[in-house]
């Protein structure tokens, strides 16, 4: 009788087993996921997702670039987009991935010392030369507001020995953060074979640059005084970016131009906690289409919080669960567009997953998640989940509780 109790528990287990490994082989055939070069080593950077786009209202400016976009760089949202995903030449605008990964993987006091490459490097300059001492810090800053081509070659050795290794940091970067439409083959923008971008990664690009405070204060600082290691030389550069002095709030970010490329722009302005970040590529008037998005942007849109990480959404009962009801809270801040005038168009849902809310259940699973809708299309959403973790309520408990 043991014996045959034995083998009859051993089926049993067997069968869950094969059971639960054919499910978990069904889910994750059929669970959605980022498709990466095999063996690229990249990594989602989860905090910064990809740009969501917000239902068309009809009422946008007219545009002439070749490719351009407006973002909402707080929630994320798309309010303009042309020829968004079509691979451009960037020019110049090359230069704000050179600075996230000089701001990464360099450190600003060291010094760097300029190359003879380095120094014949065409096109803007910092009138860098061969033997030349800079700190990383001084020599960043120069090359962001002066758009020095021969700086950004001497940050490229500096941090990774050659600019082949350095581009290779930047396409890396630039996969973990979702820019998959883009190619980098050096760090300053000069025309160049498979160098290309598109008008939404650079969006997404920028974006994750303004998560960093030093590169915020880089790219909105209008003049600054460049110093040589050990004071040897000081040059007054000036950002060339002209927003910076005639457009209210605005904070960043780059242009760039070449034959190629065309006129290009990424700008970005801040008001009343609300940024906007627009991309413009092969622009007839960068400057007048780039403020008429922004402008777009402030005048037809409201930023609205709808749920904040540390405040429970809801309160839900568990059944036979201990506690017997338990609050959700959002997994991050909820931060949504809303075309001015029309609130009324906007909605709020919250869908629970009651197969996920079975007790025993352990603090932190998903078990549900809050919806925002607009024109009833589902646009953005945040998973809920419990603080706390839930037992199962025995019969025993109840009578303790008594």
């Amino acid at each position: 009788m043991r014996r045959k109790g034995f083998f009859q528990w051993f089926r049993g287990w067997r069968g869950l087993f094969l059971s639960g490994a054919l499910f978990l082989f069904v889910t994750g055939m059929l669970w959605p996921r980022l498709e990466l070069p095999v063996g690229s080593r990249y990594q989602r950077v989860e905090r910064y997702p990809p740009l969501i786009y917000l239902p068309d209202d009809g009422s946008k400016p007219r545009i002439n670039a070749g490719a351009a976009i407006l973002v909402e760089g707080v929630s994320g949202m798309i309010l303009y987009a042309k020829n968004e995903h079509v691979r451009r030449a960037p020019a110049s605008t090359t230069k704000i991935m050179t600075a996230i990964v000089t701001l990464e993987k360099g450190d600003p006091k060291a010094v760097v010392t300029v190359s003879p490459k380095a120094a014949r490097t065409g096109g803007s300059s910092l009138w860098l030369k061969a033997g030349d001492q800079i700190t990383l810090g001084e020599l960043l800053e120069g090359v962001m507001l002066r758009s020095g081509n021969d700086g950004s070659v001497a940050l490229a050795e500096h941090i990774a020995g050659s600019e082949p290794a350095f581009a290779e940091l930047m396409n890396r970067k630039a996969r973990e953060i979702g820019a998959l439409n883009t190619n980098f083959r050096n760090p300053h923008g000069l025309t160049a074979p498979n160098h290309y971008t598109t008008a939404f990664d650079l969006a997404l690009i920028t974006r994750y640059g303004f998560g960093n405070p030093e590169f915020a204060r880089i790219v909105g600082a209008r003049e600054e005084a460049v110093e040589w290691y050990q004071g040897t030389k000081t040059r007054q550069v000036r950002n060339t970016n002209r927003l910076l002095w005639s457009l209210a709030g605005a904070d960043g970010v780059k242009t760039g131009t070449t034959n190629k490329a065309g006129y290009c722009l990424v700008a970005s302005a801040t008001r009343d906690g609300r940024r906007f970040i627009t991309v413009v590529l092969n622009s007839p008037d960068r400057w007048g289409e780039a403020v008429r998005l922004l402008e777009y942007g402030f005048n037809h849109f409201d930023l609205k919080l709808l749920a904040k990480a540390d405040t429970p959404v809801t309160k839900v009962e568990v059944r036979q669960g201990y506690p017997a009801a338990v609050e959700l809270y959002p997994r991050r801040d909820l931060m949504v567009v809303i075309p001015k005038g029309k609130e009324g168009e906007a909605q709020c849902r919250i869908s629970l997953d009651y197969a996920a809310l079975i007790p025993p259940l352990r603090a932190g699973t998903t078990v549900g998640r809050l919806s925002f809708y607009y024109q009833g299309r589902e646009v953005d959403w945040v998973e809920l989940y419990p603080r706390v973790r839930i037992s199962r309520e025995y019969w025993w408990r109840r009578l303790l509780r008594r």
